[in-house]
């Protein structure tokens, strides 16, 4: 049987996997949802704390916002941190037969002193067979970032594929996290 490559993540050369201090990565494959149906719940960070509880103080230096848009300068706080702040890097709505892609990046520093720097990306793909593939990676450098990778297991990970259920369970219309 041969496998189809599918479509990967366009990384910052920074935030290059393998290259920094700590990277996760969640997929999910469900039936009967688009991409079409998912991209807006995620671009508009208004929806993200109904589907996603790790994430909060969601807020836009520049005025821009809620909608995630090419070069938007956002903050947020998650997993008791303060605010990071990111810019979105890329954001490709999907097509008929290209995926969607939202990458953000950027640092939160304490005090002047990195503690962590973020790459956090999403790909959203439909796939043959009325399918959606649902993949979110982040690759991460800094003291953070090394604590988190030594940690079994991983938050990220858990939380990220809570990310990715709540997004599935919102873009059904199946309510919000309880």
């Amino acid at each position: 049987m041969q496998t189809e490559l599918r479509p990967a993540i366009n990384w910052p050369d920074r935030y290059l996997p393998g290259t920094t201090d700590n990277f996760v990565s969640n997929e999910v494959i469900v039936a009967d949802l688009t991409a079409q149906q998912v991209w807006p719940q995620l671009i508009n960070t208004d929806r993200w704390a109904s589907y996603y509880e790790h994430i909060r103080d969601i807020s836009f230096p520049n005025g821009d916002g809620p909608q995630l848009r090419q070069g938007t300068r956002f903050n947020f706080s998650a997993f008791g941190y303060p605010a990071t702040h990111t810019t979105v890097t890329e954001v490709v709505a999907p097509g008929p037969d290209s995926p969607g892609r939202l990458t953000y990046a950027g640092p939160l520093n304490q005090d002047g002193d990195l503690v962590i720097d973020i790459a956090h990306a999403f790909l959203i793909e439909d796939l043959p067979g009325g399918r959606l593939r649902l993949l979110t990676q982040e690759s991460e450098i800094g003291p953070a970032a090394k604590q988190l990778a030594t940690q079994r297991p991983s938050p990220l990970v858990n939380a990220h594929l809570e990310w990715l259920d709540g997004l599935v369970r919102v873009s059904r219309g199946l309510g919000a996290v309880s």
